[in-house]
């Protein structure tokens, strides 16, 4: 059994979905990575998603896209957060740490390249938001061969026959983008959310865990997917912003990161009240 799927049967046993933090590498430098991680860690994520910066993030929001130029700026290369990744597993094994990068990134590494590195350095999915399942057979054949996850997403647009395919072609988890548009921040859930979960949790029928991103910032968003279905929420431009407003003062960072994190948490134990 992979690291992810281990993660969420070990969950779901004691009544709690999964919080799933995204940092993007390398922001504001390289050596604030793992502290952040840390931070987060002890603040209570259940898994850990490293975004590799990218130029031209199409998925990402101006908080994301700014922690990309931050981290770009700073000399960040793709197989500099591999090493990152590496360093972090070494130190927390039992945590699942995937790596979100763009199908470029992984094209200029190399496929086989690129895997045989995430596998060294103890990564268990990946996902590229710009790939689409018919475009993806050999690279899930080699992330495959490397024992990583391939994680797609879907959106409230995409239809329940997409969302089967989908899954087919998914491990891990399926990524369900909670709005149209990018990352960024949101006060509220909106009813197109809500009945995206409703629709894959069904179409899923159990055989892959879903968990929701994009606009996840509050815990009452996470009590709110967890109740609808969801085994997880994705947290990560809130996460940017609170490193963005501290960006002089690490020590106030990691203390909001944690306390932050820390009310998320308790909001996905699937026993909490409202």
């Amino acid at each position: 059994m992979r690291l992810i799927e281990a993660k969420f049967k070990s969950l779901e046993r004691r009544g709690e979905g999964a919080l799933i933090g995204y940092i993007t590498c390398g922001d504001p430098t390289l050596n604030h990575t793992p502290v952040i991680a840390e931070a987060l860690i002890e603040g209570g994520i259940d898994m850990l998603e490293l975004g590799i910066p990218f130029s031209d993030p199409i998925a990402d929001g101006p908080v994301i896209q700014r922690a990309a130029v931050r981290a770009l700026r700073a000399g960040v290369r793709p197989t500099m957060v591999l090493e990152i990744a590496r360093k972090i597993s070494m130190a927390h094994p039992d945590l699942p740490i995937i790596i979100l990068t763009y199908y470029n990134v992984v094209f200029r590494m190399g496929l086989e390249n690129f895997f045989s590195l995430a596998k060294e350095s103890n990564v268990s999915g990946v996902i590229v938001p710009d790939m689409t399942i018919e475009e993806s057979s050999e690279y899930r054949a080699i992330a495959s061969k490397y024992d990583i996850d391939t994680i797609f997403l879907a959106a409230p647009s995409t239809s329940n026959e997409r969302i089967k395919k989908i899954i087919e072609c998914s491990s891990g988890f399926l990524y369900l983008v909670s709005v149209f548009g990018v990352t960024g921040v949101r006060e509220r859930l909106r009813e197109e959310s809500i009945n995206l979960i409703r629709r894959a949790s069904t179409v899923s029928n159990g055989r892959i865990p879903i968990a929701v991103g994009f606009g996840i910032s509050k815990p009452s968003h996470i009590k709110n997917i967890i109740a609808q279905g969801a085994d997880g929420a994705i947290v990560g431009s809130k996460i940017i912003k609170i490193i963005e407003e501290n960006i002089n003062n690490q020590k106030e960072m990691l203390l909001n990161l944690k306390k932050y994190i820390r009310r998320l948490k308790k909001a996905a134990l699937k026993t909490s009240q409202p």
